[in-house]
């Protein structure tokens, strides 16, 4: 080897380091208090030999240590020494972890707010934790006795009030739900295991909840209501299991691992599977059965406890494990006044159509009839008129219509709601208020920047399309951005090709025959059926309102055609018109599909129309990094679908006509909703696929449907 390339390879093996040293930097110059904190805890670990060795066997252990006796003896500095220590060598490891919600909280909200928390908050347990045991442990109760005379150390409670205040930052919903996750932390913690560090992480997580007041379950919404009532219940069985095969040792006993009642486990267990899924549906029964069962859960506890006070311990009834049955009966409590404080949001029961409770007096089912008519009366979107095609349903709003279609538990709204535009915030308000008391997921597809605009707070948008718009008054195929069009309508004159706009129901037979033949070959070629939702087929072009674009070869051949969908104005006028098919047949003019938009716009401007839309190619937007999980899914489901119908490829052919773009939206509550809405949105578009279709497209998210 030379010694040129001898002296190469160390600047390759260097480059990692030197960029990442600059990145190290950045992230310690802003989390100066965090690394300080992190040092001073491993520091005390190094001078007192506390990494290797528990610090409760020194000799000047209760010199530094925090307690209640501590400041019986007047060590009023014990404290601040104890922060700075760890019990015993293993815990060193979820310590220092602990302080990564410092370190987030510093890098969110300054040092100082930080410090703030982690210094209070620390101060704050210690003291409320003291004085607490004070008071209880001069009562019989074994429990805190033992605590009051117990001394400890480490930055816990610190750790634990920045963890909560970490909580805050969340964005509903996930800030309730991490609350429900701090709660039952602290709450297991103290009941069932009741060291002096359980009891301090409780007193920390109630200082902060004081402070910020971030949790408020009654302004969650009903669902969120119904998916944390469905949480705490599964957890509730999960501690009932795990507490019958683990030693406990809370205020109310210790016991023993397998010591408890498998009954009274079992039957906890088994209601609890049977009333959750319920719980998360907003089952009015499923409500009940809880209030009942948690109120006999609390009932039997408290005759424990009456039992317990009558009969002495060495009595012949064996009353099982009261120790547990007690502590368990807390949790029961809590969710019991949890159940009562959300009682509003449980009150569904099946439903036929959504919003209308079986048995009701409610109006007549809306129609695609009422759709038409609402449509031509006060207008609407370029994308509106799908909302009358087969397979909609229809939400009666105060001021109009939502139509939407339901799948896999999601109700999908189509475009924008139906009426005046200014009703749009009510519409919209009552149909997410009626989907969620159904007990199912609202999102918003292909809406415009109307919908989005009126939305609750907290709600997500993802451009999925570009509506492709060519503003008709003053068109003129002139310039070198028109080329291909100019192009293909000079072509379609030398080959003798004549265009035609007509309806389906005033062509001949032979013609339907034609168009109907073209339709089915195309659709012969792919391994899937014709897309559907935002997609039509001639079975909607049969509508009198839709037009046909013909182009009819010099031997009578229909070589390509079109359909274009009505766009009405707010006062009922022909406003625009929407394409929806595009059809060619195999051999046919090459320039066929510029040659029939072309020529379309030409007649519709002049009849006066405003726009032209070239619609938004389903799937086909270029959606950033950013845009989350549902952006991920809808990239990997166009990838899929590209060779089949070629979206990307058909928004490419638009960008001929040199339109304007407007954006076209999935609007959507969170993300937890997404591993819903993406198979309901597949089968919305593939009502029809087969499961073997599904499978040899190479399409198999539909599982969790």
């Amino acid at each position: 080897m030379s010694d040129s390339q001898k002296t190469e390879r160390p600047e390759v093996v260097d480059e990692p380091n030197r960029s990442l040293l600059p990145r190290v930097v950045r992230v310690v110059s802003r989390i100066p208090a965090t690394v300080s904190l992190v040092l001073l805890v491993l520091g005390a670990g190094v001078a007192s030999q506390g990494l290797w060795t528990s610090v409760t066997s020194q000799a000047w252990w209760s010199t530094v240590a925090y307690g209640l006796p501590s400041f019986q003896d007047g060590r009023w500095w014990t404290p601040v020494t104890g922060t700075f220590f760890v019990v015993d060598p293993w815990a060193y490891v979820p310590t220092v972890i602990a302080f990564f919600w410092v370190g987030l909280l510093e890098w969110q909200r300054g040092t100082r707010v930080a410090l703030a928390y982690f210094v209070g908050g620390q101060l704050f347990a210690l003291l409320a934790t003291t004085a607490f045991l004070a008071l209880a442990g001069m009562l019989p109760w074994p429990w805190a006795i033992t605590l009051a005379g117990t001394l400890d150390a480490g930055p816990s409670g610190g750790t634990m009030a920045c963890f909560a205040a970490c909580v805050g930052l969340f964005a509903s919903p996930w800030r309730q739900r991490a609350w429900i996750v701090v709660f039952g932390y602290v709450v297991i913690g103290v009941l069932f295991f009741g060291t002096l560090a359980n009891l301090e992480h409780a007193f920390a997580a109630v200082l902060v909840l004081a402070i910020d007041r971030s949790f408020r379950i009654r302004l969650a919404s009903t669902r969120e209501r119904r998916l944390l009532a469905f949480a705490i219940s599964l957890a509730l069985g999960v501690v009932q299991l795990i507490t019958l095969v683990v030693p406990t040792n809370g205020p109310f006993g210790p016991t023993a691992a397998l010591d408890g009642s498998w009954i009274e486990v079992g039957i906890d267990v088994v209601v609890i599977l049977l009333v959750s899924n319920g719980l998360r549906l907003g089952r009015r029964w499923a409500w009940l059965l809880s209030v009942i069962w948690a109120g006999l859960n609390v009932l039997v506890a408290g005759l424990y406890v009456v039992l317990a006070i009558y009969y002495p311990a060495d009595a012949p009834l064996e009353w099982g494990d009261t120790d547990v049955s007690i502590a368990t009966s807390m949790l029961w409590l809590l969710f019991l006044a949890y159940l009562v404080a959300t009682r509003s949001a449980f009150g569904t029961r099946r439903r036929r159509q959504l919003g209308v409770e079986r048995g009701s007096r409610s109006p007549e089912p809306a129609t695609a009839a009422d759709a038409r008519a609402l449509i031509e009366t006060g207008g609407g979107g370029t994308l509106s008129w799908m909302s009358t095609w087969e397979g909609m349903e229809y939400f009666r709003t105060s001021d109009g219509l939502v139509p939407y279609q339901k799948h896999a538990g999601v109700v999908v709204a189509l475009a924008d709601p139906l009426g005046p535009r200014e009703a749009a915030q009510t519409s919209v308000a009552e149909f997410i208020h009626a989907a969620e008391r159904s007990a199912l997921i609202p999102c918003f597809f292909s809406s415009s920047e109307v919908v989005r605009d009126v939305l609750p707070a907290g709600w997500r948008s993802l451009v999925i399309a570009d509506d492709t718009i060519v503003d008709l008054p003053g068109l003129a195929f002139t310039g070198k951005p028109w080329a291909h069009v100019r192009a293909a309508l000079n072509k379609a004159d030398r080959e003798g090709i004549t265009f035609r706009m007509t309806t389906l129901a005033d062509e001949t037979w032979g013609i339907r025959q034609q168009l109907r033949a073209i339709s089915e070959s195309w659709v012969g070629e792919k391994g899937l059926p014709e897309m559907r939702f935002t997609l039509g087929t001639l079975q909607e072009a049969e509508a009198p309102e839709v037009r046909l674009a013909l182009a009819i070869s010099s031997q009578g051949d229909v070589d390509g055609f079109l359909s274009w969908l009505p766009v009405y104005g707010p006062e009922g006028e022909h406003r625009g018109w929407t394409l929806d098919l595009m059809r060619r047949r195999d051999g046919g003019f090459a320039g066929v599909m510029e040659f029939l938009i072309g020529s379309s716009a030409r007649v519709f401007a002049e009849e006066g129309a405003q726009i032209l839309s070239l619609s938004g190619a389903p799937l086909a937007h270029e959606v950033g990094e950013d845009e989350g999980r549902i952006a991920h899914f809808l990239g990997q489901l166009s990838g899929i679908l590209e060779p089949v119908y070629g979206f990307r490829s058909l928004h490419r052919f638009k960008q001929k006509f040199n339109p304007r773009y407007e954006p076209i939206y999935l609007l959507y509550r969170d993300e937890g909703d997404l591993a819903r809405i993406g198979p309901a949105l597949v089968r919305a578009f593939l009502p029809d696929a087969t499961l073997r279709q599904y499978a040899g497209a190479g399409i198999d998210m539909l599982r969790g449907s």
